[in-house]
């Protein structure tokens, strides 16, 4: 099975995620595709991630119905940070029956330079490249392991919503109803 990993911090996971996951696993090669958590990013700051417990709980409560998208806590029971060339060796050692992929937003193309052994990442891994609004040209977008596809643009961050909810502000529609009742009934991002 050839199985699509979409990293991210999912701090909180909301539509645009969802939306890139199943296009992921419906419009392209990939099989089916794993939500990573990732306990913390290390190229972004730690700012105002919530316990990594209740991202992971809201994942799977958007994903409760998902048949092709599933979620992994693999991240959380490896050494921190988690950089993805260790968790893709990971997990090419626990599943060596599946051929993994990554997933990833043109705006991460851009950086992947700066991530640890990007060179073997692109020598032994496929990346599926969705757009984001502004990074229409990275330097990778032509290497012959990269496939840019035509994912729906979605300008919707994790950063609006928790704005939003601070702010006290409906974001409904933009996560799942049963994250948004995760959310309200342990008062998140207030």
């Amino acid at each position: 099975m050839k199985i699509g990993l979409l990293f991210g911090s999912f701090n909180p996971i909301h539509i645009g995620h969802l939306i890139i996951a199943n296009y992921m696993a419906n419009h392209t090669a990939l099989d089916k595709v794993w939500l990573v958590v990732s306990p913390q990013n290390p190229l972004k700051k730690y700012g105002d991630l919530i316990n990594t417990y209740d991202r992971l709980e809201m994942a799977k409560l958007a994903t409760d119905n998902a048949t092709n998208i599933a979620v992994s806590d693999v991240e959380l029971k490896l050494p921190q940070p988690s950089y993805t060339i260790d968790t893709l060796t990971f997990l090419k050692e626990k599943y060596p029956e599946h051929e993994f992929a990554l997933i990833m937003g043109s705006d991460n193309l851009v950086t992947l330079h700066k991530w640890k052994n990007y060179r073997l990442i692109l020598r032994d891994y496929q990346i599926f490249v969705y757009p984001r609004p502004g990074y229409e040209n990275a330097e990778f977008a032509s290497h012959p392991s990269v496939t840019i596809t035509m994912t729906p643009l979605m300008e919707l961050s994790a950063t609006f919503i928790r704005k939003s909810l601070a702010e006290k502000k409906n974001v409904q529609f933009f996560v799942p109803d049963s994250v948004l009742n995760f959310i309200e009934s342990k008062s998140l991002y207030r």
